[in-house]
């Protein structure tokens, strides 16, 4: 089992940036594979970016490619997702998961757990 508290959240004006974190406790964190999703109101929630157990390789939605980056602390049980040139489009609710294989997923039905997200907000 693992328990996933995201934080970091907030509001921001387009073009700016937020880090967010993620606080894992449970046994085995550098055991899970973790991402990042984002809930738009009335959207289906979608796939941000993800990380392996070891941080060695990361993956990002085309959406965020460039401006988003996915890290890992295993000694500090926590992932981040740095987010830099922030549009009104990536407003939404973001998630924390967790997956208990070293490789990670492309969609949410992949992980098993998931923390109870944090709010971003960009105006324009």
């Amino acid at each position: 089992q693992v328990q996933l508290v995201e934080s970091g959240g907030g509001l921001v004006q387009a073009g700016g940036s937020l880090r967010l974190s993620c606080a894992a406790s449970g046994r085995s964190f550098s055991a899970y594979a973790m991402g990042w999703f984002r809930q738009a109101p009335g959207k289906e929630r979608e796939f941000v970016a993800a990380i392996t157990w070891s941080g060695g390789s990361t993956y990002y939605a085309d959406s965020v490619k460039g401006r988003f980056t996915i890290s890992r602390d295993n000694a500090k049980n926590r992932v981040y997702l740095q987010m830099n040139s922030l549009k009104p489009e990536d407003t939404a609710v973001y998630y924390c998961a967790a997956r208990p294989y070293t490789s990670y997923g492309y969609t949410a039905n992949e992980y098993n757990y998931w923390g109870q997200g944090t709010q971003v907000t960009v105006s324009s």
